[in-house]
């Protein structure tokens, strides 16, 4: 099957418990893709390494409060489930709030 030119499709996803879930997805290319299920890892490992650099660059400025709230939408690339943070249109969806008391 092909995904048309941007609109949405239910995928089965396998969560790393095993877990089936279905997630809706945006194909960011054209090719034809089966629906077979996909594994969730290239999300969580997208998720880890996003955090992980935002954790580093807050102990490194050293905030008294910090709140980093963002959201991420599932694509297909090359038939590997995915997580886009910036959009074509060069919008991230990342909101951070930092705080130091004097």
């Amino acid at each position: 099957m092909e995904f048309g030119d941007s609109k949405p499709q239910q995928l089965p996803v396998s969560l790393p418990g095993g877990t089936l879930i279905k997630v809706e997805v945006q194909q960011t290319g054209r090719e034809d893709v089966a629906f077979d299920i996909k594994p969730f890892s290239q999300v969580t490992k997208a998720l880890e390494e996003i955090t992980a650099a935002l954790a580093e660059t807050l102990q490194k400025t050293k905030p008294d409060k910090a709140s980093i709230k963002f959201g991420l939408e599932l694509g297909i690339e090359k038939g590997e489930l995915i997580a886009i943070l910036v959009k074509g249109s060069g919008k991230a969806n990342l909101e951070v709030t930092l705080e130091w008391g004097k």
